[in-house]
């Protein structure tokens, strides 16, 4: 099979494509424009495969796009604008690549006729859940312009199989940590801070609780709904790791060997989401399992970015 993945020079696009040489015979060009979330350093132990091949483009020309998916069997659709605090400070750059970036993905394979198309989405469109798990067929509540937009993003894919029969899932995947997690987001922003012997910045009272699943999890679960998913249909991917963010920082900060002197508690994020949970039913019927422990695979996590610093430093230097 030939994968064009969007996206796949970020965080969890990268993670998938490495997911797919390990797991598979499978051909994978990388889609990518190359913004600042998603750079070339993170396929840099791919860029040799045979199997591999890099396009630069953005999912708003539907021009370069359309050449690049030609000849694909299937489409795996993780790009999209993805910080909750950059979409506060500057919505519309969210909702052109979230919104019409996917329209001109999901019209271009309806155009190419392609096979198969997944649509990587998010369960932040849920909104905040005080009990139980968001079941697939929940109502939307987003709550900031990020989880709106990729709300809105998951409809305009699913319309494309409602309207034209385009054969395309969607996966809502609770919150992503492993390798080559560009470093403003939780967990790297932590760890490679406390490497750096600075302060972690905790929001509000540090009692937001969200389900933390390694990111090859969440790759394995993509590959599967991709083979076996039933088009049209949406699928949850979770870990049943609901932790408070305190319980987090205090495993990081075990795992470093410091202590509470670290953590400097920050006014909290503008309609912070209290919890999100995930019912994980349906992917779990086509055999989905999580290979890892939260506490396991926060361990192999922290090990990478105190071993990688040629990827992360240049990055956060950059941005800071």
């Amino acid at each position: 099979m030939k994968i064009l993945v969007t996206g796949g020079a970020g965080f969890i696009g990268s993670n998938y494509v490495r997911w797919v040489f390990a797991n598979t015979d499978d051909e994978v060009t990388v889609y990518d424009a190359l913004t600042y979330a998603g750079n070339l350093s993170t396929l840099k132990d791919v860029d040799d495969s045979p199997r591999y091949r890099f396009v630069k483009g953005n999912i708003c020309d539907p021009g370069t796009l359309e050449e690049a998916m030609a000849g694909h069997d299937a489409v795996v659709h993780f790009a999209a604008e993805s910080h909750v605090d950059r979409s506060i400070a500057g919505p519309d750059d969210f909702v052109n690549t979230n919104c019409f970036g996917t329209n001109v993905v999901m019209d271009t394979a309806r155009r190419l006729e392609i096979p198969r198309v997944v649509h990587i989405g998010t369960d932040e469109v849920y909104g905040s859940v005080e009990e139980g798990s968001s079941k697939e067929t929940d109502p939307l509540e987003p709550r900031s312009p990020y989880s709106a937009s990729k709300a809105g993003s998951d409809l305009i894919a699913l319309s494309y199989h409602h309207t034209h029969g385009l054969p395309v899932t969607v996966t809502r995947c609770t919150n992503n940590f492993g390798p080559y997690q560009y470093p403003e987001k939780a967990i790297p922003l932590f760890t490679t801070n406390l490497l750096d012997g600075k302060p972690i910045p905790l929001y509000g009272d540090g009692l937001n609780e969200r389900d933390w699943i390694h990111v090859d999890d969440h790759c394995a679960g993509v590959h599967l709904v991709l083979e076996q998913g039933a088009h049209g249909e949406i699928y949850n991917i979770g870990a049943g790791n609901e932790t408070p963010n305190r319980v987090l920082v205090d495993k990081i900060l075990a795992l470093l060997g410091v202590g509470e002197e670290m953590v400097t508690y920050v006014e909290d994020r503008l309609g912070h989401d209290r919890r999100y949970s995930v019912d994980i039913a349906k992917v779990s019927a086509l055999g989905w399992r999580r290979q890892r422990t939260l506490d396991e695979a926060l361990e192999q996590t922290v090990a990478w970015y105190r071993d990688n610093r040629w990827w992360w430093e240049p990055l956060k230097n950059a941005g800071s």
